[in-house]
């Protein structure tokens, strides 16, 4: 049985594409969620962390600039053409993450446990799966 990763592959960010096109939106989607959410996993917990976590950890800037990366997603999830009523959600999610992570101590336990990001990139490979099957990716 093997675990995810427990650090970085450098090689996902050296060529990420820039086109609009849903492919090059996954890539940039799929490395944004494993900066935010899975830089690294914490040793004895085996559960993964990421620049979401850390930047919780700085009060207020951090978590403005933890949703400021959370909401880039969503505006990705935009381009792409997903509903507004999904864009909503998504975005409720980023704004409720968000909310948690201005209350001390409570917020930090949060970013560990709510991963808004993960759920938003659920949601976006669901839609990218059902309406655009040639970006579909097979996970080792």
């Amino acid at each position: 049985m093997t675990n995810r990763a427990t650090r970085i592959d450098a090689s996902m960010f050296d060529a990420l594409p820039l086109g609009r096109d849903p492919q090059s939106v996954r890539k940039r989607i799929e490395a944004m969620e494993q900066l935010l959410e899975g830089m690294f996993t914490v040793p004895g917990l085996n559960r993964r962390v990421g620049l979401d976590a850390i930047l919780g950890l700085v009060p207020v800037v951090g978590d403005i600039a933890a949703a400021a990366l959370g909401a880039w997603i969503v505006w990705e999830a935009r381009n792409i053409g997903m509903t507004k009523f999904q864009l909503a959600r998504m975005g409720g999610r980023v704004g409720f993450d968000a909310l948690l992570g201005l209350i001390p101590v409570i917020g930090d336990a949060a970013d560990f446990f709510y991963r808004s990001n993960t759920r938003n990139l659920k949601t976006i490979k669901r839609h990218l799966d059902r309406h655009h099957p040639a970006t579909v990716t097979i996970a080792n």
